[in-house]
């Protein structure tokens, strides 16, 4: 039955709670519970304590208190220096906050008593045996509880005292213990004291694993910190330098001798002495000394001396290649600038063109020729942004990216850098390459170039930066945008004549040893190479070919004892077998719908001959051959001139209606593709249409419109050397290519007549009998 207690003294109080039957010391200092203190005293020495909601309250009111507390009974009262009263209490029993009625000069309340409710004995009694069975574990675990502790809880028989003791002493937060307070079924309170004590002992547990790893731990750190101070000692009696305070001055030293700014100084000198603090023992010591080796073995103030002798680089590239003039001469005006201004030009240099054609080795004389160091960077397939800018300083194994490696490398800070197969960049979730190049090549922004390894602000400016590429619009937009085209046209076949005799062969001959036994190849011979076993543009496989003859002349020497071969165009075949490429024989006679076209591919150009046939049909157009989607298109947009043009092309204007019409190229294992062949299939299917024979001596390259203009393309000297070789007189190129004809070779000037069209009605007129 609850009893109403009134006119109660009250201390709030804070970050505690107390139970019935708990003995206690309270530090009262407020000035209102220190007057209710001792109101009590003065009466019967009972007095309510209730614990505060938020401890930072100074003036609590009834809503700031738990809605339960205790009533207690003070026992003794010391007051201690400061003004702070020390009572010892006993709690008596659970009291519910019914009303404050007084705030000033204390607080008074009235409680009504409450008491806990008993359930069934037999649970009780067990969850009696199982918190003191739980209780004993974690006091074993836990240490903190003396034996006096443990044994008045083991000798206890009442679940409800039981309870608030073992509550008292576990060491749980405020509002949990407020909870078992205000808890008034023993069994559910003795449930919640089960489920505190289950996870007590698995943080004893926890915390002893942990304690155990720190002592492990601990006492390898004390035998290594042991080990290393026997190190040092050894080093010291030896004279070893193995101090890092030591080697922190060695670095020092290097680092006076860098003629540095104050700032990257100051910054450099920082991670110096960072160094010398570190344990060498230590992972990040060992990251710290290989960024500071990089960093301070950088060319920060090494320069080649320019060679700016125009005459001398004239024939240093002209003793290492053949033709190239326009490369060349931008070379040597690169070369003037530089000596008139004593300062980079700013631009970069990229050299496309198929392989083969000497884009590398150029770029390796363009650096002989002006006495400066060589580098080459191959980016072919690159997709990691690091690569460009290096790795972030984070873990054991990071380094630079290739540029600064690349300059590291050279030991100066202008050598020549080649980017080799820039048009092969590639990119994916770790980055865009392409664009981190964009630092390094942009002359407005590389003189403060970042590397991420680095840090530290490193000036390319300095830097000749070449570039090469297979494909010009393979390359990025943005990085094509800051480079300056020059490209290297496929050779011709008396180019790559003077090639194979003046550079191929003579260093095949020494690389197989065959210098001492007056091996030669004959001008017939390597002609024959060149024509029947290569068809490149550039001359990679021509020098392997090459290489391939002087092999077997090897083996001939070693397995003859000494006696020396020699090739002629007669026994060719038998170091390099059949030919491999026998040039078709040209139609001799007109054709109807048959055409010679013309295509440029990656080795050069070719003659794509383009056969057209009528049956009787529906009007189905069959395009065959393996043909790209640009080259059906072409083919389609012939259909739709001719259509609409029947009438005066002669042609049956219901041809669609009766007619099925198949284009062909020949090869059809070949992929072909390109807007090129389009006024080769127009004339082809007009010449099959109208049954008029096409001139065979005559060839044609151009791209067509629906309204018959012949538009320009590209790769015309590949193209017109093909026509060449395959010996048609006239070849029709678009008006638009007229320009290009100036930069032809003379041979190919004066062995063919190159007409000129705008038009599709131009194309009929020439090359229809």
């Amino acid at each position: 039955m609850n009893l109403l207690e009134v006119g109660i003294p009250t201390v709030p109080l804070r970050g505690m709670v107390v139970y019935p039957n708990i003995v206690i010391h309270l530090d009262i200092g407020r000035d209102k519970s220190i007057k209710a203190v001792e109101k009590a005293m003065e009466n019967d020495r009972i007095l309510a304590v209730v614990t505060q909601k938020d401890d930072a309250v100074e003036d609590p009111t009834i809503h700031d208190l738990a809605v339960m507390g205790t009533l207690v009974k003070i026992k003794q009262m010391l007051r201690l220096p400061g003004g702070i009263v020390r009572i010892l209490v006993e709690g008596i029993t659970r009291i519910r906050v019914m009303n404050i009625t007084s705030m000033d000069p204390f607080y008074v309340g009235d409680f009504d008593r409450v008491g806990s409710v008993y359930d069934d004995d037999v649970e009780l009694e067990a969850y009696r045996r199982l918190v003191q069975a739980k209780f004993t574990n974690w006091a074993e675990e836990a240490k903190s509880i003396t034996e006096e502790g443990i044994s008045r809880v083991m000798e206890l028989r009442d679940p409800c005292e039981l309870a608030d003791q073992v509550a008292f002493l576990l060491p749980i937060d405020n509002s949990k213990r407020q909870e078992l307070l205000e808890e008034l079924n023993v069994a559910r309170r003795l449930n919640m004291i089960v489920g505190i004590l289950n996870m007590e002992l698995q943080i004893s547990d926890l915390e002893n694993s942990i304690n155990n790893q720190v002592r492990q731990s601990m006492e390898k750190a004390q035998k290594e910190y042991f080990l290393r101070e026997k190190i040092r000692v050894i080093h010291d009696e030896l004279g070893d330098k193995g101090d890092p305070e030591e080697e922190a001055e060695e670095l020092r030293k290097q680092l006076k001798n860098l003629e540095l700014s104050e700032e990257i100084h100051e910054r450099i000198d920082k991670e110096i002495s960072r160094y010398s603090r570190m344990p060498s023992m230590m992972p990040e010591a060992t990251i710290l000394r290989n960024y500071l080796d990089w960093v301070l073995n950088l060319p920060w103030n090494e320069f080649s001396d320019d060679r700016l002798d125009i005459k001398e680089a004239r024939e240093m590239l002209d003793a290492d290649h053949y033709g190239l003039d326009k490369v060349k001469k931008r070379i040597l005006e690169f070369l003037a600038v530089r000596k008139l201004t004593d300062k980079q030009s700013g631009s970069i240099l990229c050299l496309v063109g198929p392989p083969g054609v000497g884009k590398t080795s150029l770029a390796t004389s363009i650096a002989k020729a002006m006495n400066r160091k060589f580098v080459r960077a191959s980016l072919g397939g690159v997709r990691d942004e690091a690569e460009i800018r290096g790795h972030r300083r984070t873990y054991i194994g990071a380094l630079p990216g290739r540029m600064i490696q690349g300059i590291k490398n050279a030991g100066t800070r202008n050598p020549v850098f080649l980017l080799d197969e820039i048009d092969k960049l590639a990119s994916d979730y770790k980055g865009d390459p392409s664009s981190a190049l964009l630092e390094v090549l942009d002359p407005e922004q590389n003189n403060t170039f970042s590397d991420h390894f680095i840090e530290i602000p490193f000036d390319f400016s300095d830097v000749f930066w070449i570039t090469t590429a297979n494909v010009a619009s393979n390359i990025p937009g943005p990085l094509l945008d800051r480079m300056e085209i020059i490209e290297l046209t496929s050779y011709m076949e008396d180019e790559k004549l003077e090639i194979a005799k003046r550079y191929l062969a003579p260093k095949q001959i020494i690389r197989n040893g065959l210098e001492d036994h007056k091996v030669k190849l004959s001008d017939a011979v390597l002609k024959k190479i060149v024509s029947e076993y290569t068809r490149e543009a550039g001359v990679r496989r021509l020098e392997k070919t090459i290489a391939k003859v002087c092999r077997k002349m090897a083996y001939q020497i070693v397995e003859e004892d000494g006696t020396s071969p020699k090739v002629s165009v007669k026994n060719l075949h038998e170091y390099l077998g059949a030919p491999i490429y026998i040039e078709e024989e040209r139609e001799k006679r007109p054709q109807v719908g048959l055409v010679c076209g013309l295509a440029w591919t990656s080795v050069g150009g070719v003659v794509l001959p383009c056969e057209a046939t009528t049956m009787a049909g529906t009007g189905k157009l069959s395009l065959t051959g393996s043909l790209g989607k640009v080259m059906q298109e072409s083919g389609h947009a012939a259909m739709s001139y001719i259509r609409h043009n029947a009438k005066a092309l002669k042609v049956d204007e219901e041809f669609y209606k009766k007619f099925d019409i198949h284009v062909h190229l020949p090869e059809g294992a070949t992929p072909k593709d390109g807007p090129s062949a389009g006024i080769t299939m127009t004339l082809a299917i007009v010449s099959a249409l109208t049954n008029r024979k096409v001139r065979s001596d005559i060839a044609m390259t151009g791209e067509i419109t629906l309204r018959g203009r012949v538009l320009p393309i590209g790769g015309l000297k590949e193209k017109l050397l093909a026509a060449l070789s395959y010996g048609v007189k006239e070849v029709l190129i678009p008006k638009g290519n007229v320009k290009d004809i100036d930069e032809l070779p003379d041979s190919v000037k004066e062995g063919l007549i190159i007409t000129p069209v705008k038009t599709m009605d131009e194309v009929l007129a020439k090359a229809l009998v």
